[in-house]
């Protein structure tokens, strides 16, 4: 295990303390890569809508559309400006989880937040690595969906909670030896890890989630957008769940659940800056913590090995043992003693 200076709690306070610091900076810098994702889609889904809806009267129109060939196509061309919006902000998403963590090393030394770009790029000139990070997330992802691997796949999931601090800071690891050193340091912290986890996922995923959409409920905002959307949730049948108990799920009901998804989700991804502060701040505190017990270990062995060296006296006397000690007597010399002994 390694040393520590800060308990699991004053780390987690810490960070939520610079997220707060720096709130309106981190908001600006996530619009676009949370709400571009919501715009694209939502682009995509309408004017796909309106299109089928429309698609019969440009049929009888135009009688050479009714061809599926060009009816695939005119789907595909008529998607391509909101996809292409949800492309460049999901990954503009994706490269947060790098550049974040670059940003917290300027805010612990300045308590500035600036220059989104810099850090940006700090992430986008490695996108190939970047890329297979996230390749193998995916695989670990596919992986977990199976109810087999999901007790394992948890317990992984906490040792590799810090694979994109890792590949921020320590520029020269590959994606799989990123893996690798995050696995050697939440080796022997793993229980204030998951601490962590709980603590982070109970803030950002519940707790402040539940609280805004409780206030936008009573605004009556979801009630209103769920009004303006189950026009569109009428082509989809209701759900009847009376066998259950539970009655039956309207359109309305559909309308309010998935406005208020969409707003916990929206919720979820402008957070990831504190997430990302949190871990950045954990590494920082274990990666320091193995670099001292690396400097002790060092000194302790270089205290053994001069304890193992001998001092110039005590070479002298042994050579001079080993001389003496190893040299064969003469005969005579000792047939000389023994008349000697005998004539006394």
């Amino acid at each position: 295990m390694t040393k520590r200076a800060k308990s699991t709690l004053g780390v987690f306070t810490e960070a939520l303390g610079l997220y707060v610091s720096a709130f309106d900076k981190f908001m600006k810098y996530m619009t676009f890569p949370v709400l571009g994702q919501i715009a694209g889609l939502g682009l995509i889904f309408f004017i796909s809508y309106f299109y089928s809806l429309n698609m019969p009267k440009l049929i009888d129109k135009y009688p050479n559309l009714n061809s599926l060939g060009i009816l695939i196509l005119i789907s595909i061309i008529i998607t391509l400006p909101g996809l292409a919006i949800f492309c460049k902000a999901f990954w503009e998403y994706l490269v947060a989880y790098g550049s974040i963590n670059s940003m917290f090393v300027n805010l612990v030394k300045s308590g500035k937040l600036y220059d989104f770009e810099a850090h940006n790029e700090l992430i986008k000139r490695r996108t190939l690595s970047f890329i297979g990070l996230w390749m193998l997330f995916g695989v670990f992802s596919i992986i977990a969906i199976c109810p087999l691997f999901w007790v394992i796949c948890g317990i992984f999931a906490v040792y590799f909670v810090l694979v994109f601090q890792v590949f921020t800071f320590e520029t020269e690891l590959s994606p799989i030896e990123c893996v690798k050193k995050s696995l050697i340091l939440i080796r022997g912290n793993f229980a204030q890890t998951f601490i962590l986890i709980l603590l982070a996922g109970m803030l950002t995923y519940l707790i402040i989630p539940q609280i805004i959409i409780k206030g936008l409920d009573a605004v009556g905002i979801t009630s209103s957008l769920a009004g303006f959307i189950t026009g569109f949730v009428n082509i989809f049948p209701e759900i009847n769940l009376e066998s259950y108990g539970l009655g039956t799920i309207t359109h309305s009901k559909i309308a309010l659940i998935t406005v208020q998804m969409i707003f916990a989700q929206i919720i979820i991804q402008y957070t990831l800056p504190f997430r990302s502060i949190l871990w950045s701040n954990w590494y920082k505190e274990l990666n320091e913590g193995i670099a001292l017990s690396g400097v002790r270990q060092a000194v302790k062995s270089t205290k053994q090995k001069k304890s193992s060296k001998k001092r110039p006296s005590e070479k002298l006397m042994e050579a001079t043992h080993k001389k003496y000690s190893s040299k064969k007597i003469d005969d005579n010399i000792i047939r000389r003693a023994t008349e000697k002994d005998d004539e006394e």
